[in-house]
Parts: structure tokens; C-alpha cells; sequence
């Protein structure tokens, strides 16, 4: 392929949506750049520690958000559930004595049970998930309210496992660059595999030094990345469980029959019916999944502040979520995006939250600022879907 058919090609995927989030990662470079110009301390070591370490519950509440978006639905109670969760393992752990690992298990539970409920009325009565989903978060916060009881709040002693899970444990470096080595071989395999496979079935594939640029790159940038924070305190733990359910899910979504089936119902629910997939059983499974990770996201945010109070979960973590998921390039009309769009589309957020914070702007600032650039993506995410159709 010459270079102005290359052009022309990389043009036509950029129009449709097919480059996936590698023009939301140049956004993230773009604003980091840009906050650094304002306020030298935004790229330092220990300031992008602290960014990661914050990004993580909201984070893997959005990766929920990401599984439901998948089947053209929408959660709109996932940070009400990570509040109840968070309510949970606080009173259960330090008011009614529960083991902590109880506890947390408790929370969980909470989360595959609200799930199950709402794949029943979408599965079962076709009601539609943003009118359920509305109504949950009504039903959870005043549920939440009664488990926190008269107080409102409830603090986790610092030295507990949970707290210094989510507060204090980093990885070793060792750990961390056997994880690099282990995702690019990884992702390595995973283009090869797919280039063969392409090649035995006489499709057309990218040229080779395509693939092995990718790899370079990506070698590259986890490289820079974890060298840089080994500097200050390196990569936080909880930071890491992240990263690595976003790769689990990331996984599943490519390679396994249920990813496949998850993107056909997002694509059309009544076609992929009639292609036999089990179309009820994706609605299900989108569901639990996406309230389970909104509890679990409640369950590191409350170890990450070591409390649980009214306010967890409250509206702002609920949109962040869903502005996260929308940000980082999944497509609010099903059936397209990425696991990786939680985590590039948690750190746009966080790292717009971040540098308006270092440049003394309260929180109207931030909320104006997310919503303009959630608004720019849900546009883009509509004039992608006009240029597929056409």
C-alpha cells in the first residue's frame, strides 16, 4: 500500500470509529501537555501517582458502564450501588463485627443480586433500562441511607488489609516489569495469531511493520510509564487490579464466544436472535457484571478513603463513570468500543479533575469542562455511526 492509499485508509477508520482509542490516548497526552504548561508539578512523578491511585474505583465502575454501552443499554444507578456497596463493608465490618472479608463479599452480593433484578425486568417485562435503572438509583440511595443508619458515616481503622490495600500497597519493581514484559508478549501473540488467521483466510491484512510498530510502541509506553512512577512510589496496587480487569474484560470481549455474542447484540438484538445467540442470556450477563464492578468500585473507594458516608457514590461518581466510559470511545448506540476506554477515558477525567485542581478552580470548573468534552465525544461517537451506515 503506498503512502496516500495508507493516508486515505487511516482517514476512513479515524471517520468510523476503527482506530479505537488511540485518538483518545493523543487527547490524554494533549491535556497532560497542556496542564503541564499551566502548572510545572502536573507530570511530576508524585502527582501522577496520586492521579492513578484516585482513578481507580471510578475506574472499574466504568468498566462496568463499558459491558452494558456493548449491548446498546445504560446503567444509570452504577454509583448508588457502589455507595451501598461501600455501606456495606463498613457497617458490617465495624458495627456488626463481620470478618472484613465477609464483608466485602457482602457488598459484592449486593451488586450480582441488584444486577440479576434488572436483567429480569429488561429480559423478562422489556422494560426499558434507563427507566429501571432511574428508579434503582432512588431505591438504592434511600437503601443505602438505612444501612448507614442515624450517623450517616462510619470510618475503617487505617490498619486494615483493605485500607492498605487501596491507601498504601505499591508493587515491587520486579513486579511490575514482569507485568510489562507479560502484556506485550501477550498483545504480540495476540497480532500474530490474528495475522495468520487473516492470511489462511485469504483476508487482507496490515503490513507487517504495522504490527510490529504496534508492539514497539506499546512496549515503549508501559516502559516510560512505569519507570517514571518507579521514581516516586510506583505502581499502586489497587492502580493495577484496575489495569488488569480492564485486560481480563479486554480479553474476553476478542477472543471469547461471549465477546462475540456481546457485540452482536449491541449491533442488533433481533438479528442476533435470529442468528441463535442466547440474546437473553448477554442481557443478563451485561447487567450482573456491570453492578458487580460498580460494587466492587465501592468497595476500593471505601478502603481508598477508609469511611463510607452518605456522599459515597453520590451523583458526581455515577456521571463520572458513565462520562468515562463515553470519553474513552464506547459507543453509546452498542455494539462498538473497548475495555480499554474505561481506562483512557477514567484518565482524561481524573487528569482534567487533577490539573484544575492544581490551578485552584473549584468543582464547577471541573463538572463545565468534563461535560464539554463528554459532549464533544458523544458527537463524535454520532458522526462515526452516520459514517458506518453510509
Amino acid at each position: 500500500m503506498n503512502d496516500l492509499g495508507l493516508a486515505a485508509s487511516t482517514w476512513q477508520r479515524l471517520r468510523t470509529g476503527d482506530l479505537g482509542v488511540l485518538p483518545v490516548a493523543v487527547v490524554l497526552v494533549l491535556i497532560g501537555l497542556v496542564f503541564q504548561a499551566l502548572n510545572p508539578h502536573f507530570l511530576s512523578a508524585d502527582n501522577l501517582v496520586n492521579l492513578t491511585q484516585q482513578a481507580a474505583a471510578t475506574g472499574v465502575i466504568a468498566l462496568g458502564v463499558v459491558l452494558t454501552l456493548h449491548v446498546g443499554q445504560i446503567d444509570l444507578s452504577v454509583g448508588a450501588v457502589s455507595g451501598l456497596a461501600a455501606a456495606v463493608v463498613a457497617v458490617g465490618s465495624v458495627q456488626l463485627g463481620w470478618p472484613l472479608w465477609l464483608a466485602v463479599l457482602a457488598a459484592l452480593a449486593v451488586g450480582v443480586l441488584v444486577g440479576s433484578i434488572y436483567a429480569a425486568l429488561h429480559t423478562r417485562l422489556a422494560v426499558p433500562s434507563f427507566v429501571f435503572t432511574l428508579a434503582g438509583l432512588l431505591v438504592i440511595t434511600g437503601l443505602q441511607m438505612r444501612v448507614l443508619g442515624p450517623t450517616g458515616s462510619v470510618n475503617l481503622p487505617f490498619e486494615w488489609w483493605l485500607v492498605r490495600f487501596c491507601q498504601t500497597a505499591f508493587l515491587a519493581p520486579a513486579t511490575s516489569w514482569a507485568i510489562v514484559a507479560l502484556v506485550v508478549a501477550g498483545y504480540a501473540a495476540g497480532r500474530v495469531t490474528d495475522r495468520v488467521r487473516r492470511v489462511r483466510a485469504e483476508l487482507p491484512v496490515a503490513p507487517l511493520w504495522q504490527v510490529v510498530a504496534r508492539v514497539v510502541a506499546l512496549a515503549a509506553g508501559l516502559s516510560v510509564v512505569v519507570a517514571y512512577l518507579g521514581t516516586n512510589r510506583g505502581v499502586g496496587a489497587v492502580f493495577a487490579l484496575f489495569v488488569g480487569l480492564v485486560a481480563l474484560t479486554d480479553l474476553m470481549l476478542r477472543r471469547t464466544r461471549w465477546g462475540r455474542f456481546v457485540r452482536a447484540v449491541g449491533g442488533d438484538a433481533e438479528a442476533a436472535r435470529k442468528a441463535g445467540v442466547p440474546v437473553r442470556r448477554v442481557f443478563v450477563s451485561a447487567f450482573v457484571a456491570c453492578s458487580t464492578l460498580a460494587a466492587l468500585g465501592g468497595v476500593l473507594a471505601v478502603g481508598r478513603l477508609a469511611a463510607a458516608n452518605q456522599g459515597s457514590g453520590a451523583g458526581d461518581t455515577n456521571l463520572t463513570a458513565i462520562a468515562a466510559a463515553v470519553i474513552g470511545g464506547t459507543s453509546l448506540f452498542g455494539g462498538r468500543g473497548s475495555a480499554w476506554s474505561a481506562l483512557v477515558g477514567i484518565l482524561v477525567v481524573q487528569s482534567i479533575s487533577t490539573g484544575l485542581t492544581l490551578l485552584n478552580l473549584d468543582q464547577s470548573a471541573r463538572l463545565v469542562v468534563t461535560g464539554l468534552v463528554l459532549a464533544v465525544a458523544v458527537t463524535i461517537d454520532a458522526l462515526q455511526r452516520r459514517a458506518r451506515e453510509a
